[in-house]
């Protein structure tokens, strides 16, 4: 008979659901989990913001059926929105928005085409789940939007957020 191999699997992203460290010491140690990442679209034109999780993989409503580019000319016309990576993680006095990172996004529907760099949001993405706080190159208006949607959301977990998460959104 056939001497058969089985394929040696490739070990992909793996998402963890739980404290990587709890109760054991293998595999999982010092991995960072998307458990407490979420993704919020906020729509600059309409001034609204929303979590779409659709965005943890590109395929947001608002991403659906659009060819991206990272050519600016291709969405020319299009819509502003900006995809804000919000991480909360725990304090002695409870949770709070601990990674806040924002990426431009342009989407012209009539055209089927978008601007985004995917290697900025995957980068932006990343440093939310690190604790880093980027936004300070948003538009003022979508710096309210966000910040009424963090307060509105939860006001302990704004109260109990960096500093810098408010300065740099006023």
């Amino acid at each position: 008979m056939f001497n058969e191999e089985k394929p040696k699997q490739k070990m992909g992203f793996t998402i963890i659901k739980n404290d990587p460290t709890d109760g054991h010491k293998g595999f999982g140690i010092g991995s960072l989990t998307l458990e407490n990442v979420s993704p919020v679209i906020i729509d600059v034109e309409e001034q609204t913001a929303i979590v779409d999780i659709g965005a943890m993989h590109a395929k947001s409503d608002v991403e659906r059926g659009i060819k991206f580019t990272v050519n600016r000319e291709d969405s020319a016309g299009g819509k502003g929105y900006w995809l804000v990576w919000v991480t909360i993680d725990y304090k002695e006095d409870g949770p709070y928005y601990a990674g806040v990172t924002a990426c431009e996004m342009v989407v012209n529907r009539e055209k089927r085409r978008g601007y985004k760099i995917l290697a900025d949001h995957v980068n932006k993405m990343d440093k939310s789940m690190k604790r880093n706080i980027i936004v300070d190159h948003m538009d003022d208006v979508s710096k309210k939007v966000l910040t009424d949607f963090l307060q509105q959301h939860n006001s302990e977990l704004w109260q109990r957020s960096d500093e810098k998460l408010r300065n740099d959104l006023a």
